[in-house]
């Protein structure tokens, strides 16, 4: 392999001159210590290398090394359970090699190639194989099987197939002729480029949300599976916790979660958290189906940029299979400030707030890859992509949170007035919106009731109302509205504290279902019903009906009544029936 030498250093941007045999997106190794670096661009003689890990120590002179292939992840049993940083190194062997800090130059192999698996062979010799055909089986984990599937870039003829039995990701399991008569070899594993969108058959459109358990998403701006959803927010207001609940609680298979220029603690209690919560769906631990990356922001900051890709990568690989994947990353702001940072070190013209004229062009990249899709083999798989972003002073205004806007049909504003209330989620119900709605309108009213779409059209619009009252509230007090207007603004308040606002750390709400979600929200418009009727027909005060302690009552469904428990609603609708003035 032809070598070229460095010529100039600029933090994690590296330049080398008259190195016509390197390509653009190729990866390279970097300097004596062979630093993984990727071509970003190439002007004339210059070959512009942006290097992944830190480059202080380098010294002009010291030698590159292409690979002649482009960046690309390793995929393959094993991957499920652990924890990568952005360039997809296990930090777990790292630490084993290395001790607390990442040494330079380190490559452990993402998975353990002499690890044997039980291996359960589903082709045989002779058949004609597609791209991303499922050859074998492998129990990966307790809950997840991995389907070992011909590479996406190859097609032909089974020549040779091994029996099922124990293998490593070392072994090759079967030989493929393809038609221009080349014999290619298949493994347990396969490398992928992190830039390059995985192929599949066709897109399917949008029909089935991603059920979170957390009512003021499933219920007000639900996500669909293959959807793209964007938590913006400010400090405090809670984009890590939602990203947390949604990565435990989501009816996705597999969940990703990405770190993306993290600070240290807040990384740590990720991989504390997860690593010891137990699925509540199989009782098995939540690793079993999680992989994290965890890029914190004392990391070269280079790797952010990567970390995305390889996260949307793993996250292909599995809806390949057949899986619907969950990817959450926090934050895409950290990853857009990676890219004005190597943008400002490159001397490209800034566009506004100093990003690269290019970062819309990026988010899109990023976001397209999303969907629900028909796979090569025939399979269904979706990934969802749930992009926290971090707009300082919590300004929506701000390019990163603009350009997000256009590539997103979900958008969960956190307000930091509700956080500063401790009203968690601190989604405002006023900003976010969700344009999955009327897709996924059919599936609520074959799954939940028929009814679903009308009533929660009836509690958006209370919501409203409550907020056009509360600018009259301001100015001249509730005292002198009129009784229906008082119970507007009860009602809703019912609402936001019983419905909307949940808890993470109680047992039951951290989780609901969306059975005893659209219990929760009848109860809450039957209440109303009733409510409307005294005060018209019978001219009963609310605070009359607010003595009897209905509405802290039904309020505290939330917390009283359990996910399995759900009759104890019905005995709160009979004990509003019994009401007497």
């Amino acid at each position: 392999m032809e070598k070229a030498f460095i010529y100039g250093i600029n933090g994690p941007v590296v330049t080398v001159k008259n190195a016509p045999w390197l390509k653009m997106m190729e990866m390279v190794f970097v300097g004596n210590e062979r630093l993984v670096g990727e071509i970003i661009a190439i002007h004339g003689v210059d070959t512009v290398i942006q290097v992944y890990e830190e480059t202080s120590g380098l010294t002009v002179g010291e030698p590159v090394e292409g690979t002649g292939a482009p960046m690309s992840v390793t995929l393959g049993p094993g991957l499920l359970g652990d924890i990568f940083d952005g360039i997809e190194r296990p930090l777990k062997s790292i630490e084993s090699i290395s001790g607390a800090f990442i040494s330079r130059g380190l490559r452990p192999d993402a998975v353990d190639m002499d690890k044997k698996w039980q291996v359960k062979i589903c082709a045989a010799k002779g058949d004609h194989v597609q791209p991303c055909s499922i050859i074998a089986e492998v129990k990966e984990t307790a809950v997840i099987t991995n389907k070992v599937m011909i590479p996406p870039n190859i097609e032909g003829t089974i020549e040779e197939i091994a029996e099922s039995g124990e293998y490593t990701c070392r072994d090759t399991i079967a030989r493929v002729k393809t038609a221009d008569g080349k014999t290619e070899e298949i493994k347990l594993v396969q490398k992928w480029p992190i830039r390059e969108a995985r192929p599949y058959a066709k897109r399917e459109a949008i029909s089935k949300p991603l059920i979170t358990g957390q009512r003021v998403i499933d219920v007000l701006f639900p996500l669909a599976k293959g959807g793209t959803a964007a938590v913006p927010g400010g400090f405090g207001t809670g984009k890590t916790m939602t990203q947390h609940q949604l990565a435990k609680w989501s009816d996705a298979e597999i969940i990703i979660y990405i770190g993306c220029g993290e600070r240290g603690n807040e990384m740590t209690q990720v991989l504390e958290e997860f690593t010891g919560l137990d699925d509540p769906k199989t009782g098995q631990p939540l690793m079993n189906r999680t992989l994290l990356i965890a890029n914190t922001s004392n990391m070269p900051v280079a790797a952010r940029e990567a970390s995305i890709y390889t996260g949307i990568t793993l996250a292909e690989y599995y809806r390949d299979m057949g899986y619907h994947v969950a990817i959450m990353a926090d934050s895409t702001s950290r990853w857009a400030e990676a890219l004005r940072e190597i943008s400002g070190r490159l001397e490209e013209m800034p566009a506004e707030e100093g990003f690269p004229a290019y970062l819309s062009s990026r988010l899109s990249e990023f976001y397209e890859r999303a969907g629900y899709v028909t796979n090569m083999n025939g399979t269904q798989g979706s990934v969802s992509i749930i992009g926290a972003v971090s707009p300082q002073g919590g300004d929506f205004s701000e390019p990163v949170t603009q350009n997000t806007k256009r590539f997103i049909r979900c958008f969960w504003g956190l307000d930091k007035s509700l956080a500063y209330a401790r009203h968690y989620p601190a989604i405002n119900w006023l900003s976010s919106y969700s344009e999955y709605v009327g897709d996924l309108a059919e599936w609520y009213g074959e799954n939940v009731d028929k009814n679903f779409m009308r009533d929660r059209a009836e509690l958006v619009k209370i919501l409203r109302e409550e907020s056009g009252l509360m600018d009259i509230v301001k100015l001249i007090g509730a005292d002198v509205l009129p009784e229906d207007q008082k119970l507007t603004l009860e009602i809703a308040r019912v609402i936001r504290v019983g419905f909307l606002q949940q808890n993470a750390y109680h047992k039951n709400d951290t989780y609901v279902p969306m059975e005893k979600q659209y219990k929760m929200m009848k109860i809450i418009l039957y209440l109303y019903d009733k409510c409307r009727k005294w005060v018209s027909d019978e001219s009963i005060p609310v605070s009359q009906i607010s003595k009897t302690g209905i509405f802290d009552t039904v309020i505290k469904i939330k917390y009283d009544v359990a996910n399995d428990e759900l009759e104890k609603i019905d005995a709160i609708k009979e004990k509003i029936d019994a009401l007497t003035f």
